[in-house]
C-alpha cells in the first residue's frame, strides 16, 4: 500500500490499455488531465492492494461513501473499500487535500475540491439505482457495494447469471459529475473475488482506485 502514494508519477505504457479496458469506464470524451488520470490509475496494476485486511484498524478515516446496495448472492466477501489504517492514513491525508484541488484547477470542477461531489453523486446515484429499479430490474440479481471517491464510482462484488453488466454499468456512467466508473464484479466468487477484502477473508489482489496520488481526481 506504501507505494501507491506516488502512484500519479509512475506510467506502465505496456499495461495501460488493457487495464483501461478491463476496469475504468469513461464517462465521456476525456481532457487531457483525465486521460492521465486513467493511465495513472491503470499503472497501479502493478501496485495491487493486499489481499487480507489483517490489521484490525482499518477504518474509513476520509470517511468516502461506502455502501451496499443489493445483497441477493449469498456468501459474497465484502469488499475493503475505503478503509486504512492509520499508518497509511497519515502518510495520505496531504495528498488527499491536493488531489482534491487539482479537479478545480485543471478546469475539470465546477466546485473547488473534487470532494465536494461526493454527497451529490451518492443522491444522485441512490436516484439512478431506483429507477434501474423498474427499468433494469436485473441488476438486483447481486450483491454489490459502491465506494465513492472524488468523482470516481467504484463498484464491488457478486452478481448472478442474469445480472446485466453492460446496461448497469452504463447507466452509472451517466450519473451526474461522475467522471470514472470502476467495474470490480464477479460471477464466480468462489474463484475468487476480484478486490482486497474486509475482516480478513482471502481474496484476490487487484488495482483499485488511488488513496493518493492525482489518479481519481
Amino acid at each position: 500500500m506504501a507505494g501507491l502514494c506516488m502512484v500519479a508519477g509512475r506510467f506502465y505504457p505496456t499495461q495501460t490499455r488493457a487495464v483501461i479496458k478491463e476496469l475504468a469506464l469513461p464517462v465521456r470524451p476525456s481532457s487531457l488531465p483525465v486521460q492521465i488520470a486513467v493511465m495513472a490509475f491503470a499503472g497501479t496494476a502493478m501496485l495491487a492492494w493486499p489481499a487480507r485486511a489483517a490489521d484490525s484498524d482499518q477504518e474509513n478515516r476520509g470517511h468516502d461513501p461506502f455502501f451496499q446496495i443489493s445483497s441477493r448472492i449469498a456468501n459474497c466477501p465484502e469488499p475493503l473499500g475505503p478503509r486504512v489504517d492509520e499508518a497509511q492514513w497519515r502518510r495520505d491525508a496531504h495528498h488527499r487535500i491536493e488531489d482534491g484541488n487539482h479537479c478545480y484547477v485543471e478546469g475539470r470542477c465546477r466546485l473547488g475540491n473534487s470532494y465536494q461531489y461526493e454527497q451529490e453523486i451518492v443522491e444522485s446515484t441512490q436516484r439512478r439505482l431506483q429507477t434501474l429499479s423498474i427499468a433494469l430490474p436485473g441488476w438486483h440479481d447481486s450483491t454489490l457495494w459502491v465506494t465513492v471517491r472524488g468523482r470516481w464510482l467504484l463498484v464491488q462484488g457478486c452478481v448472478g447469471r442474469g445480472f446485466p453488466g453492460q446496461p448497469f454499468l452504463a447507466a452509472l456512467r451517466e450519473v451526474a459529475d461522475v467522471e470514472i466508473v470502476v467495474d470490480q464484479i464477479t460471477g464466480d466468487p468462489v474463484r475468487g473475488v476480484p478486490y482486497p477484502v474486509f475482516g480478513g477473508q482471502p481474496g484476490k489482489a487487484t488495482p483499485v482506485p488511488p488513496q493518493s496520488g492525482r489518479g481519481p481526481n
